[in-house]
């Protein structure tokens, strides 16, 4: 068993039940349907007005629109309320979808460097405009793919939710961080990197800014998270000149949890902190994707516990063999 020192959940490493990336199962795509894609050039009338999008040659590459479905509402006020013992507010945020690509690519790795480096441009824009809105607290960018993993459209495509409050998960992190660092005078996600790079076991991307590595209590097989090596708070305050190297940590990344599992279904997000926050010493921006490849059963619903049945350091090892 093992303990993730920043979420302070304990995870069970059963070796004994180890799996090679073979016997997981290859996820279909989505069914295609007789319908045209929203998402492609040429069909924009399906989809709301541009946010924000960055153009190229007379055309867009890639854009920004609310998302027709929203989750929640940018219009109105909050109006916190309680009804008996229990807490209301109205169902106030942002919800937006980036579109990363003119053309029907099913996965990021379809994308360029310098498109994936649009991309995460984009997510940087608009945080950084979110924050201006005082009725947001945090946002949240996550990237749905396939169906198993909650992905409704195949074209490459990721999504931004502004939210009035801190969700829950990334509260309990920043409270842990702030934690260690009363305690240690030290960033907790800086001393993992330091680990981290030390030990090496763990170890699938080292560049000059950033690395990415299989977490010491990963909760799934092949979950890996990616970071800055410098203490940054704030995934918007990442410099534009960094943004380059980032989309190729993270491209290569994807394309080699693609190459060891098959083209898995599988998530990705971006904690980070607070919009309306200053720097954080404590607290450190960072991706963590997520293969869908197994599933959350009655144990881990009830636990709280997961069960991974791929060491991490056996998937690092796999990973970091293969070259894209």
């Amino acid at each position: 068993m093992r303990r993730d020192p920043v979420a302070g959940r304990w995870v069970i490493i059963a070796s004994e039940r180890a799996r090679r990336p073979d016997d997981f199962g290859q996820e279909p795509m989505l069914t295609p349907r007789n319908l045209p894609c929203a998402f492609c050039a040429g069909n924009e009338a399906m989809t709301p007005q541009d946010i924000i999008s960055v153009r190229g040659d007379g055309r867009w590459k890639a854009r920004v629109v609310a998302n027709k479905f929203p989750a929640l509402m940018v219009e109105g006020g909050l109006e916190k309320r309680g009804e008996g013992m229990y807490d209301l507010m109205n169902g106030v945020g942002a919800h937006e979808v980036i579109i990363e690509s003119p053309r029907h690519e099913v996965s990021i790795t379809g994308l360029s460097e310098g498109e994936v480096r649009d991309v995460l441009w984009l997510y940087k824009q608009r945080l950084l405009d979110l924050r201006n809105d005082y009725r947001l607290v945090y946002g949240l960018v996550f990237k749905n793919v396939k169906d198993k993993a909650g992905a409704s459209m195949e074209h490459t495509h990721s999504q931004l939710i502004a939210t009035p409050i801190v969700p829950m998960q990334v509260e309990s992190e920043i409270r842990r961080c702030t934690e260690y660092f009363e305690f240690r005078d030290r960033c907790l996600l800086c001393d993992m990197i330091m680990q981290e790079m030390a030990s090496g076991a763990r170890m699938v991307m080292d560049t000059p800014n950033f690395i990415a590595f299989e977490p010491f209590a990963a909760r799934f097989p092949f979950e890996t998270h990616l970071m800055p090596k410098r203490h940054m708070s704030h995934f918007e305050a990442t410099d534009d000149a960094m943004l380059p190297e980032l989309a190729r940590c993270l491209r290569t990344s994807i394309a080699k949890i693609e190459s060891a599992l098959n083209h898995p279904p599988y998530n990705y997000l971006i904690h980070t902190s607070p919009l309306n926050s200053r720097p954080l010493d404590h607290y450190h921006w960072h991706f963590e994707i997520i293969p869908r490849i197994t599933r959350v059963a009655g144990f881990e619903w009830g636990s709280g516990f997961y069960i991974n049945t791929v060491p991490p350091e056996q998937a690092a090892s796999f990973l970091r063999d293969i070259r894209v």
